[in-house]
């Protein structure tokens, strides 16, 4: 996609000012969506502080709009809904020029447009509407504010016919004093929260597809990969400098030995080891105990052969099969992995590694 991240900003700069606009547009709707699904997010996970910052994000974004497009209104009123519900109990907090106003009943108008944006509502619209009446008048009561609690009750329900039952069992609850009824406690504030956590969650599952969203994983992926690649390069290289110092290591006890057989006590060989310096440039690695102890076996096992020299060892079809059973098992690189777990007659992974170069080359692979 043109224009999309990464890929070069050198093109916009000819674009025609009509075209600009448009453009502006769009990327305006990618970054009211991509404020709206990290507000969703934080909310429905419990981050206030990052649901504070997106808060402050989203309102920018929807302050430079000119005008909010029909198919931004959904958007926009969940941005501002769920800002209202989490001040829900901050009597103190306004979001509306009527000081009288809470932020909860600020909610109810909010949530009263959302409603009307969605194409089928359903019993989760409803248990949440009916949560935000009840919780308008609860939090006043709880706060001790009785009076205001009645006339927030009565313009709630203008209408006296709207929800009947509703209004009167609210009407004697305020009359009760009584903030703790077991009525209030059926249909409490972590209730409401709860269920818009639920409608959050089906919003965000409609809205995956951002732009934004998908390139930023691209991204991210992308990096990922790099760093696993290099990690692998890295570890490769190690094991084939760590293999080139076994061998010289194990080339310099071969000749010593050698020479201690050739001049000492026929009868008692002795087998001596002398430190060999790596070659300029290199940087001397401390091998192990057990890679000592392996080294000391094999030259004990084996001096009687490396004293009359080494002979090139010719791979097996046993070992061809072992090496192509381990790449497929542990990946091409894991050489050191694949000589641990397999059958190999006195082989290195750098052995395994030309090997495999070997197979690659005459198509056996």
């Amino acid at each position: 996609m043109a224009g999309s991240p990464g890929s070069g900003g050198a093109g916009w700069v000819s674009l025609s000012p009509a075209r600009l606009a448009q453009a502006e547009v769009v990327v305006g709707d990618w970054m009211l969506e991509f404020a709206c699904y990290c507000l969703c997010r934080h909310f429905r996970e419990g981050r206030t502080a990052e649901f504070r910052r997106c808060r402050d994000v989203a309102q920018a974004v929807i302050n430079s709009l000119s005008k909010i497009a029909t198919h931004q209104k959904k958007t926009v009123y969940l941005c501002q809904l769920l800002t209202r519900i989490a001040k829900g109990k901050r009597l103190d907090c306004h979001f509306e020029n009527d000081q009288r106003i809470s932020p909860l009943e600020s909610a109810l108008s909010i949530w009263t447009l959302l409603e009307r944006e969605e194409s089928k509502p359903n019993k989760l619209h409803e248990d949440i509407h009916r949560l935000i009446q009840i919780q308008v008048v609860a939090v006043h009561m709880e706060k001790g504010y009785f009076k205001e609690a009645a006339e927030v009750l009565e313009r709630l329900f203008t209408d006296l016919e709207s929800n009947k039952p509703l209004r009167m069992k609210l009407a004697a609850i305020i009359k009760s004093k009584d903030p703790y009824v077991p009525f209030l406690q059926n249909f409490s504030y972590n209730l409401l929260i709860s269920k818009i956590k639920s409608y959050v969650e089906l919003f965000m599952k409609d809205n995956e597809t951002n732009f934004l969203i998908q390139a930023a994983t691209k991204q991210v992926e992308a990096k990922e990969l790099g760093a696993t690649m290099l990690q692998n390069e890295t570890v490769d290289v190690s094991e084939t400098k760590e293999e080139s110092n076994l061998e010289t290591n194990r080339s310099c006890m071969e000749e010593q030995s050698i020479t201690n057989q050739s001049s000492g006590d026929a009868r008692k060989p002795i087998v001596s080891y002398v430190s060999c310096r790596p070659h300029s440039g290199q940087k001397h690695r401390k091998k192990s105990a057990l890679q000592s102890l392996n080294s000391l076996q094999n030259v004990e096992k084996h001096g009687d052969a490396w004293a009359c020299g080494r002979k090139r060892q010719r791979w097996t079809h046993a070992e061809d099969l072992q090496l192509k059973s381990g790449v497929r098992e542990f990946g091409v690189g894991n050489w050191a992995k694949i000589l641990v777990h397999g059958d190999f007659n006195n082989r290195t992974s750098v052995m395994l590694k030309d090997r495999w170069r070997t197979l690659r080359r005459i198509d056996q692979v």
